[in-house]
């Protein structure tokens, strides 16, 4: 049975380019060489979807091959009368009523009066220079490419979020420098064209796929960045101005007096870089520390006397 690019790729007639896409992506990794070493049907089969993808992904291939113009393989159809074989086993009055060398055939039979082997025939007729209908290289399926090569870049948090270039090192020994683009994900792929595996068409290309690495004391809220800020009871009481680690470096943040636990403030433009090209902030979450054995801290704890007057819980209705 001859072959059908679409049950190839498993997927149906009308399926649209990026169906194709997807379906292709999944059966080469799924048998692509680098994984199956010394496997002969995996590399068959990685060559089938390969060809498969290579025709189908044209959309001028595709409908040639669609109309039934070419073959599996790329390969022209032969035109309608052809159906003879080079033998000459057509119906009188069928076909051409001449051979190839222009002499007339005993009742109209289609015998191909061909000076050369019969293997040759379809070069003579699609391919070679000079032949009948001339050499059109588009009546060959296009060369394919190489396979894509997959990587894995991690990605240090405040790389990411200044949008610092990544040095990679490629499975083909070229060490390159990958620009980060704003909107930045941990997921996201970026693809570096014509740095995968070499094939007679040109060599496939390179999909990097990016993991934010996490961070010791930041973490990430959208294109905002969080930070517990630990402050002195004094800092807090009295106010005070306090150095504030950033991916940018540190800054100096202002601590408003009377300030407790679980305040937020806000340092704008210090975030990740959004995919507008502006960025978010950080958000500081005061964090009021105490000393666990301080015996002065203790003393006036005791001596504060006012402070037994006011319920800090009476939200939560209960006394």
């Amino acid at each position: 049975m001859a072959k059908d690019l679409y049950s190839t790729l498993g997927v149906p007639r009308g399926a649209s380019a990026a169906d194709i896409k997807k379906a292709y992506r999944k059966l080469a990794k799924a048998n692509h060489p680098d994984t199956h070493a010394g496997d002969a049907a995996a590399l068959a089969r990685f060559k089938d979807v390969s060809a498969a993808y290579t025709i189908l992904s044209d959309a001028a291939e595709r409908a040639k091959y669609d109309r039934g113009e070419i073959d599996a393989d790329g390969q022209p159809k032969a035109p309608p009368g052809f159906g003879g074989g080079f033998g000459g086993g057509s119906r009188a009055g069928e076909g051409f009523d001449r051979g190839f060398g222009g002499q007339p055939q005993p009742g109209g039979s289609s015998r191909f009066d061909f000076a050369g082997e019969p293997g040759d025939i379809f070069s003579e007729l699609f391919g070679r220079s000079g032949g009948p209908f001339g050499s059109d290289p588009r009546m060959h399926a296009a060369p394919v490419k190489g396979a894509d090569v997959a990587y894995r870049l991690n990605v240090p948090f405040e790389d990411a979020a200044l949008l610092k270039p990544q040095r990679i090192a490629l499975k083909n020994g070229k060490t390159l420098d990958l620009k980060l683009t704003p909107g930045l994900e941990s997921g996201k792929q970026v693809r570096m064209a014509g740095q995968g595996s070499p094939g007679p068409g040109g060599a496939g290309d390179a999909l990097v796929t990016i993991e934010i690495m996490p961070h010791r004391f930041f973490t990430r809220d959208g294109a905002d960045i969080r930070l517990d800020l630990p402050v002195r009871l004094g800092e807090a009481v009295l106010g005070a101005k306090v150095r504030v680690p950033t991916p940018d470096g540190p800054v100096m943040l202002g601590v408003p007096s009377g300030a407790t636990s679980g305040r937020t403030l806000r340092l704008r433009g210090r975030g990740f870089t959004k995919a507008d090209g502006s960025r978010g902030d950080l958000l500081a979450t005061l964090m009021v520390d105490l000393p666990s054995d301080d015996a002065e801290l203790r003393s006036f704890a005791e001596r504060w006397a006012t402070d037994a007057t006011r319920n800090p819980r009476s939200a939560f209705g209960i006394d």
